[in-house]
């Protein structure tokens, strides 16, 4: 016993011999660090989303664009992969894991939550997550199967509705004023400044009365998958001090991983209860760069949609579900943009229009940044006065 506590004694000593780097800094100093670091995970997400979304497009329009479906005198005049196309959005996690052990990971705190119980409600979670994202993929890709693009941009921009009206009731949102104007402006930017989608089925492919439920219903899986991504970071990742005390992009690659392990797993047992798989070999033979192209374009399109999903969940941890899905629909223009200069196809212009919508996208991001800056700076604000107390 007397050893035992020497040897706290001397611990304790030690550490505070030794601080952390933050404990050395006032705490002004600290928190102006820290909320730089912060600023610069948030601009890194956002610039991850929007280089994810207009790599996904890009692919995307190749792959149509390669795609021999629509010169055969067969009965499929489309692309109809609909579980590859959901399977091929998550299957590329496993490029994840080596970043998930290089980043560092803080110390749990274990005097906070019971080990065995905080971990079973993570696996709950992460299997409800990922079987959510499944279900989102194959929807959505059912939604493109049926409708024409411009319809289902306009059904799938519910899904920042879906999103405000869960994150109000789940995550107790508060909205601004300059948030309010935010979400107007990034929904009138989604649904006049969306790229043109070489994958369009043709007029006598539409099939409205299935569709438009199908898309709705993707739309409501995504919404509810971000505000339970958030709920998971605050009540079981940073409440419980899984990880000390910091938020850490390590939070990001965990959920991220095993968010994506179970989609693939729900995408792989459609794929070959469906039969879908048997299909593979035809689709890669149609393919007019042959069948290297098309696999490189798969395996580009796997790993564009991981780049865009660390992205996203790495908003949903730092800022909010609903930051993040506004970010993602701003990306709009900027896809249409790229397309545009890329692909010559659709007569699709980047019009005055389209530029009015780019300058939206703009003024919504910065309004929301506004926010963002005035909730930091009030942070500031009250420690100094809590400062100025203490000196009283």
């Amino acid at each position: 016993m007397e050893m035992t506590e020497a040897s706290k004694q001397t611990t304790t000593h030690e550490h505070v011999q030794n601080p952390e780097p933050d404990q050395i800094l006032s705490p002004r100093r600290s928190l102006q660090l820290k909320q730089k670091k912060w600023w610069f995970a948030v601009a890194l997400c956002l610039f991850l989303v929007l280089l994810g979304d207009c790599l996904v497009i890009l692919l995307l329009n190749f792959f149509y664009v390669q795609d021999r479906r629509g010169e055969d005198d067969n009965k499929h005049l489309q692309y109809n992969g609909t579980w590859m196309q959901a399977l091929v959005q998550n299957a590329a996690f496993p490029v994840l894991i080596p970043l998930f052990f290089i980043f560092p990971s803080p110390k749990p705190n274990r005097d906070t939550d019971s080990t065995r119980f905080l971990s079973f409600r993570l696996i709950l979670l992460y299997f409800s997550l990922g079987v959510l994202v499944a279900a989102h993929s194959k929807l959505y890709a059912l939604g493109k199967l049926y409708a024409g693009y411009g319809f289902f941009l306009l059904i799938s921009a519910s899904q920042l509705i879906c999103t405000l009206i869960f994150t109000a009731i789940i995550n107790r949102f508060k909205f601004t004023r300059w948030i309010v104007i935010s979400i107007l402006l990034t929904l009138v930017s989604y649904a006049f400044g969306s790229p043109q989608f070489a994958g369009e089925p043709v007029e006598n492919e539409y099939f409205y009365s299935i569709q438009a439920w199908l898309t709705f219903s993707a739309s409501v899986a995504f919404a509810l998958t971000l505000c339970l991504a958030q709920l998971g970071f605050e009540k079981l990742l940073v409440k419980a001090k899984r990880y000390g005390n910091k938020r850490v992009f390590r939070m990001v690659f965990e959920m991220q991983i095993c968010i994506s392990f179970v989609a693939s797993l729900v995408c792989l047992v459609g794929l070959f209860v469906s039969g879908e798989y048997k299909e593979l070999k035809g689709d890669s033979k149609r393919f007019k760069k042959g069948e290297t192209y098309y696999v490189l374009s798969l395996v580009g399109l796997a790993l564009s949609w991981q780049v865009w999903a660390v992205g996203l969940i790495g908003l949903v941890l730092y800022v909010s579900g609903v930051f993040g899905n506004i970010v993602h629909m701003c990306a709009s223009p900027f896809m249409a943009l790229v397309v545009g200069l890329t692909f010559d196809f659709m007569d699709d212009e980047f019009s005055w229009p389209r530029i009015g919508t780019l300058i939206g996208t703009v003024l919504a991001l910065g309004f929301y940044f506004h926010t963002l800056h005035y909730r930091n700076k009030e942070k500031i604000v009250e420690l100094n006065q809590s400062e100025n107390n203490v000196e009283v």
